[in-house]
């Protein structure tokens, strides 16, 4: 027999109802454990409904289950237990519907299958309502109340819980978001990890340590049980801090959102390092500051390789100062009144050409008044000392010297000085700094593709492993090309070829089911070689796991030619076709693999080398093509 409930409930029912849902509310706002929520939801809603049994169903397999995600009133281990969602349960039947399905009393239930287990249990009556998460109003999963008696359900024990149900969706999206959030940040916590050539920490709003990573650790020393609550003032010099340059560096960071941090640091054991980095000001939602995110690298080498090579031209200037070359002497203004024999040598001007301020005459028009206003500076400053073009008699060209002279010793307005070449010096500084900027943007290029292949494997990984496979194959591609870059000489290209076979021979022992036809020595621009070794990567590594290179019957055909239409700038034609490959999947189907393969050739491509691409998945193997300008011979890139 049905036990009858009240339809209007009396005063202390609804009270203890409301406070059913302020308990709920607040025990989810203290608490960031899905599970435990999820079990006091079911504890407190038996105890309001008063049938001390209840459970959270969630949706697992896309659909095709319903699992038991917490319970209150049952034996333990139907945590866990999975239902299979046909169209005969009334569970299956309350989310589709979105409504709650009541049962009276399983005897008499002809509508829906009751599972054995609940029979199995003494249930006799239950209630079903279903969860949505507000976000995009996505069936979670149900609530489900259960009674040992037959039982009438009313309309105010519906609405109770229908309305449990709706504050319950929220808070599970809710604890997604967290958990979401949890992984992102695990995952960005392993890259940063890695970084161990970078000191990376964050310090609070009072500039006090609370982050500390083991690069950091390997950069200073400090381990992250030592750094915690560390001033960041510490890693200064005692000089800097005397300047008061650490709190520079937090106002600046304060006021301009961030402030270079390019100066030397102290380590734990005193020794000093040479950090290259920045500091940026982290803040709240309101705009207060929350704290200072703190990167740099560890440059103490190149540091102590510019200090010893500023020294070494330090020294060489005051050799050469000692050693006679263009000797010459002068009165107040450059007035000369000698010029020794090497002077006439390389200018081909007499002493008595060169006497007065004759000796401009073979200066370079444009460094005279440089010239001239050195020498105006040269008694306040107490000598001579400035760079300047001198016109050398045997071809007409104009060679750099460094000009220096101090007041000769007992005569007040004589002047004793020395021109030394420094042509080649001059030389070796530009190409220095050729050099130092491409390495520079080399590696700025090589931790923006890191960064990019970073995130674009944290969005295509569903785990961790996943993860760290796809990453470590990918930054093993961008290994191989730096190689190949690296073995360079100046004006050297890395042709289509070399690029291709080093792709191939890491990924398959022999080349019996390749095929491969194109010339040799199409160069490629060297800031084209990352992007397109990426892609080689990505479709070599599908055709390995999933196309031609895994399948018996599979043959792979690379083709490539060059291409000059219409008299514009050279290209590369490259056609990859993969044959013999059974069970492929339809070209609207979902791809195999990560898809960031695909994402690379169809839009990066495109975007970052101007290339026209074609990829196709057909009957028995997919098909790209790519047309990409390249490197023209004796032409800047």
């Amino acid at each position: 027999m049905t036990r009858p409930r009240k339809q209007v409930l009396d005063h202390g029912q609804l009270l203890k109802r409301q406070k059913v849902l302020a308990d709920f509310g607040e025990f989810a706002l203290r608490s960031d454990d899905l599970d435990a929520i999820l079990f006091e939801a079911c504890r407190l809603v038996g105890d309001a409904v008063e049938t001390q049994r209840s459970k959270v169903l969630e949706i697992h397999e896309g659909g095709k289950k319903l699992r038991v995600r917490a319970a209150i009133g049952w034996q333990p281990d139907i945590v866990g237990l999975e239902l299979d969602m046909d169209d005969y349960s009334s569970e299956t039947y309350s989310i589709r519907t979105g409504e709650p399905v009541i049962t009276q009393d399983i005897t008499r239930e002809a509508r829906f299958r009751i599972p054995m287990f609940m029979k199995e249990a003494g249930v006799a009556a239950l209630a079903n309502v279903p969860i949505f998460l507000p976000a995009n109003n996505r069936a979670y999963g149900l609530l489900q109340v259960d009674d040992v008696e037959p039982r009438d359900f009313g309309e105010e024990d519906t609405q109770f819980l229908r309305t449990y149900a709706t504050i319950l969706g929220p808070v599970i999206d809710r604890l997604h978001k967290v958990q979401a959030l949890q992984a992102t940040t695990e995952r960005f916590s392993i890259v940063v990890e890695k970084a161990r050539d970078y000191a990376i920490f964050v310090a609070d709003a009072q500039d006090r340590i609370v982050d500390w990573h083991k690069g950091a650790e390997k950069v200073f020393g400090w381990t992250a049980e030592e750094a915690a609550g560390m001033s960041c003032s510490e890693l200064f010099t005692p000089e800097d801090r005397t300047r008061g340059e650490d709190r520079n560096e937090i106002e600046t960071a304060r006021r301009e959102g961030s402030a270079p941090d390019v100066r030397w640091h102290l380590r734990k054991d005193g020794s000093r390092v040479f950090v290259d980095g920045s500091t940026v000001c982290l803040r709240n939602p309101d705009g207060s500051v929350r704290g200072f995110l703190k990167v740099g690298q560890d440059v103490t080498e190149r540091r102590r390789t510019e200090q010893r090579l500023y020294e070494s031209e330090a020294l060489q200037r005051s050799l050469i100062a000692g050693v006679p070359q263009l000797v010459w002497r002068a009165r107040s203004l450059g007035h000369r009144i000698w010029s020794s024999p090497q002077w006439e040598r390389f200018t081909g001007q007499r002493n008595e050409d060169s006497a007065g301020m004759g000796w401009l005459d073979v200066i370079h028009p444009e460094d005279r008044d440089l010239v001239m206003a050195a020498w105006r500076d040269a008694e306040a400053k107490g000598g001579l000392d400035c760079e300047n073009r001198i016109r050398r008699a045997s071809d007409g060209e104009y060679i750099w010297h460094h000009s220096r002279s101090l007041p000769a010793t007992g005569l007040e307005f004589e002047w004793l000085g020395t021109c030394t070449d420094v042509q080649q010096l001059k030389e070796l500084q530009g190409r220095q700094e050729v050099m130092l900027a491409e390495l520079q943007h080399r590696t700025r290029n090589i931790v923006a593709v890191i960064r990019s292949l970073s995130l674009k494997t944290i969005e295509s990984s569903m785990t961790l492993d996943d993860f760290a496979e796809a990453f470590s194959r990918r930054l093993a591609a961008v290994a191989r090309v730096q190689s190949l870059l690296s073995r360079l000489g100046e004006d050297q290209r890395v042709t289509f070829d070399e690029l291709l076979e080093a792709e191939l021979a890491a990924h398959v022992g022999g080349k019996e089911k390749i095929m491969l036809d194109g010339p040799r020595g199409i160069r490629l621009r060297s800031r084209a070689i990352q992007t397109f070794a990426l892609a080689l990567h990505e479709l070599a590594t599908n055709a390995v796991k999933y196309g031609a290179l895994a399948s018996p019957r599979g043959c792979l055909t690379i083709r490539w030619r060059l291409k000059n239409e219409g008299g514009g700038a050279p290209a590369l034609f490259l056609e990859w076709v993969e044959t013999g490959v059974e069970n492929m999947p339809s070209d609207d189907a979902p791809p195999r693999g990560s898809g960031y393969g695909r994402e690379l050739i169809e839009r990066a491509l495109p975007y970052q080398l101007k290339a026209n691409t074609t990829y196709e998945i057909g009957a028995d193997g997919v098909r790209c093509t790519i047309l990409a300008p390249i490197a023209i011979d004796g032409g800047k890139e």
